[in-house]
């Protein structure tokens, strides 16, 4: 597995696509080995050892485009897949902003994605790790009864990416993630606590001491919680779930959405939508981050994208076929299939959590959320949520079967202080932030 390996096939799949009647033609391949171990009550309930070999193919004729995914890489299944793939274009219909990039990266920069240590730890090292966490959370707290599972895997791969109007490129990355979630018995009530680290390197990652803390504190912390009173009071979000509130965020801000009316965002840049602390970057040209990459997957140049600057939103995010449509320029964040962020993130404060809850006289620690009603065209949130009560400036005790509300452009004009909590361990992420008043529905 090389990258030499993965263009020659990528060229391999332009020669079909021009011989089968393609006027422009763009090969994704990506070869990749992964595994994945799974603990269970202590022994391995799952192993996963696999090579992997994904193709995905764009097609453009007269106009039209098809795309097609398949991972059969023998000189037949090529040729049947890019014959299928024109085929496909010739009979849909005829679209004016489809098309390759007009421009795209001109250099590969070293962004430090590659760990070759992970592809020199044996399989027992592996193994015995997601063994050693399932032995960590049951020796961290008696109240710990059972697992839903702890996990180890990592990835390591090459992808390459070749289009017929001459660009050309490819780089090695990798991946590792632990994680582990604790089960423990409140009564008659299971609490179940999961906490997981991930990274490009090995080093990266939160030893499997402090995962397995994190998740027993997690299980068991919530114990005897209560139903809270309906308040209006401000509102804590802890890192792990500020950054499912930033994934809405960023579903708001592709230009996908904004361009077929599913964004409360849309007829937005320019304005003021948030307080001075909000300042979200996109940047896929962070050294060693999971969401960062040379090139996007249309090939394009990946770049820092200041999203919103102290409140006000500046762009939307774009691959090239929504830029076409919105009179804008690509900022290098195609999938290949759609719109994603590189690495997505709320620029952190100086204070830690612990000085925002001092803060806070009265108020509400979000630490998990339950549900998905974000309607993203109006711009509305509610989530049923877990977490803590706070008074006289501390986590008072625990609370649960509550609500969270708001309207997005309240939420963000309200984020009135913002943690030093920034972790990159994926590709959206953020700081604890504090909202100054939201609804909470409880009794």
């Amino acid at each position: 597995m090389d990258e030499e390996q993965a263009l020659d096939l990528a060229a391999r799949i332009l020669e079909e696509a021009r011989a089968a009647g393609a006027e422009g033609a763009e090969a994704g391949v990506s070869l990749a080995h992964r595994m994945h171990v799974e603990a269970l009550s202590g022994a391995i309930a799952r192993l996963e050892n696999s090579h992997s070999c994904s193709l995905l193919l764009r097609v453009f004729k007269d106009g039209r485009k098809a795309t097609l995914a398949s991972s059969d890489a023998s000189a037949q299944g090529l040729r049947d897949a890019v014959r299928r793939a024109v085929t496909h274009a010739e009979l849909v219909a005829h679209d004016g902003f489809a098309g390759l990039p007009g421009t795209t990266a001109t250099d590969v920069p070293s962004l430090d994605l590659d760990d070759p240590s992970l592809r020199a730890r044996v399989d027992d090292e592996k193994t015995h790790e997601s063994l050693e966490l399932e032995r960590l959370i049951r020796k961290d707290d008696a109240r710990i009864v059972n697992s839903a599972g702890s996990h180890y895997s990592d990835t390591s791969a090459v992808t390459a990416l070749a289009n017929s109007n001459g660009f050309s490129s490819s780089y090695t990355w990798t991946r590792v993630m632990r994680s582990s979630a604790p089960v423990a018995l409140d009564g008659s009530v299971k609490r179940v606590g999961h906490y997981g680290t991930a990274g490009r390197h090995l080093a990266d990652l939160e030893s499997p001491e402090a995962v397995a803390s994190h998740a027993v504190r997690r299980a068991v912390e919530l114990f005897g919680a209560r139903k809270p009173s309906t308040m209006r009071v401000p509102v804590i979000f802890e890192r792990d779930v500020a950054a499912s509130v930033l994934e809405d965020l960023f579903a708001a801000a592709s230009a996908a959405n904004v361009a077929l009316g599913n964004s409360w965002l849309a007829a937005q840049i320019g304005h003021r939508v948030g307080s001075d602390l909000v300042t979200i970057l996109d940047d896929g040209r962070l050294p060693g981050r999971l969401g960062s990459a040379p090139f996007d997957g249309e090939g394009v140049a990946t770049r820092r994208t200041s999203v919103f600057e102290r409140g006000v939103l500046r762009t939307y995010l774009y691959d090239t076929y929504y830029a076409r449509k919105l009179g804008a320029e690509s900022t290098g964040n195609s999938t290949g299939t759609g719109i994603g962020p590189t690495n997505f993130y709320l620029e952190p404060g100086a204070e830690t959590l612990e000085q925002l809850i001092a803060r806070t006289q009265c108020g509400v620690l979000v630490l998990d959320t339950i549900g998905f009603a974000t309607e993203h065209a109006s711009g509305t949130y509610s989530r049923g949520a877990r977490g803590f009560f706070i008074e006289g400036g501390e986590a008072a005790y625990p609370i649960d079967e509550f609500t969270i509300a708001a309207r997005y452009p309240e939420m963000l004009a309200g984020i009135d202080a913002v943690a030093d909590d920034l972790r990159f361990d994926g590709a959206v992420v953020s700081p604890s932030f504090r909202v100054a008043e939201m609804t909470v529905s409880g009794n």
